[in-house]
């Protein structure tokens, strides 16, 4: 009888399909769940990308401007939710050595950038006399299904975008440098 019951192949299929089954499983859920934080960080950086551009394609622009811009931002992030995405926008112009300071900054959820020096520019990015946008984001992205990622993943990117009508672009509303 043990003999027959060694030779017996019968339900083998299953035996394996229930050992394998669970890992598949996990693998799959867990594909789905980085996929759908790499669409997140890609909504925040496109977000961050387009405020930065509509405000670089102004002049001028007041506070009141930056917060229907945040808006657009906001907007750019359905389907993921919005209430974690932070924004910042801050102006950044070379003086005659060509140290970058911060010409005004305002924020939407991250507190704008302090007056004087901007810490942590990238060398060689302005000439003395020139001036760009910097847009900073913070998204904080929670998987629906915490499988793989069970805690809060931030995502934080910076962008810098030259002002396409010349010179730097004025916020006369937004915290400016003393």
């Amino acid at each position: 009888m043990l003999r027959r019951l060694r030779s017996d192949q019968r339900g083998v299929a299953a035996v394996e399909f229930a050992l394998i089954a669970p890992i598949m499983v996990l693998i799959y859920c867990g594909l789905a769940e980085l996929s759908i934080a790499m669409m997140a960080e890609r909504r925040a950086a496109h977000s961050a990308s387009v405020v930065a551009d509509l405000v670089a394609q102004s002049g001028q622009i007041t506070a009141t401007e930056l917060g229907d811009i945040y808006q657009i931002g906001n907007a750019i992030m359905y389907p993921f939710p919005s209430a974690t995405l932070k924004l910042r926008i801050t102006s950044v112009v070379a003086d005659a050595n060509a140290i970058p300071k911060m010409a005004w900054s305002q924020g939407n959820g991250l507190t704008p950038l302090p007056a004087g020096t901007v810490v942590g520019f990238p060398p060689n990015l302005l000439a003395a006399n020139d001036s760009v946008i910097q847009a900073d984001v913070q998204y904080t992205f929670s998987s629906p299904l915490k499988y793989v990622l069970p805690h809060d993943v931030t995502f934080n990117d910076t962008y810098y975008l030259k002002p396409r009508q010349g010179g730097a672009v004025s916020c006369p509303t937004c915290l400016a440098a003393p």
